[in-house]
């Protein structure tokens, strides 16, 4: 599975910005996928991830309740919509894979190129 992230951007805090994952492969629909993302100077952390069908989605409690994963396995592509945008969500997102049908959480299996989103005050 090849996987590239795009969408980012700059946008105000308050805002909101959609990110979107491409992958290639027809094992994409029975993978699991996730988003990750790394600030300046931190660890890359977990964001979201989304089961195999889009039954079920695990969200990181930064996030919760902003943040919303979905995927169209027709289209072979995975989103992350992303509101109320803090300062502090300002990082490179990552679009990652797991060759498991659910999230078993880890750093995932395939990683793509990222995506950077910047937030101003």
């Amino acid at each position: 599975v090849q996987l590239q992230a795009s969408g980012g951007g700059l946008v105000q805090a308050g805002g909101s910005l959609k990110l979107s994952c491409a992958a290639s492969g027809r094992t994409f629909s029975t993978y699991a996928m996730g988003w990750f993302r790394q600030a300046p100077g931190k660890e890359r952390e977990f964001v979201a991830a989304i089961s195999y069908s889009g039954g079920s989605t695990y969200s990181a409690n930064s996030v919760k309740g902003r943040f919303t994963i979905s995927r169209d396995n027709a289209k072979n592509m995975m989103y992350l919509q992303m509101n109320s945008l803090k300062v502090e969500d300002t990082a490179v997102y990552y679009c990652a894979a797991w060759r498991s049908a659910g999230y078993r959480g880890g750093r995932g299996d395939y990683w793509g190129q990222g995506t950077e989103v910047t937030v101003s005050s």
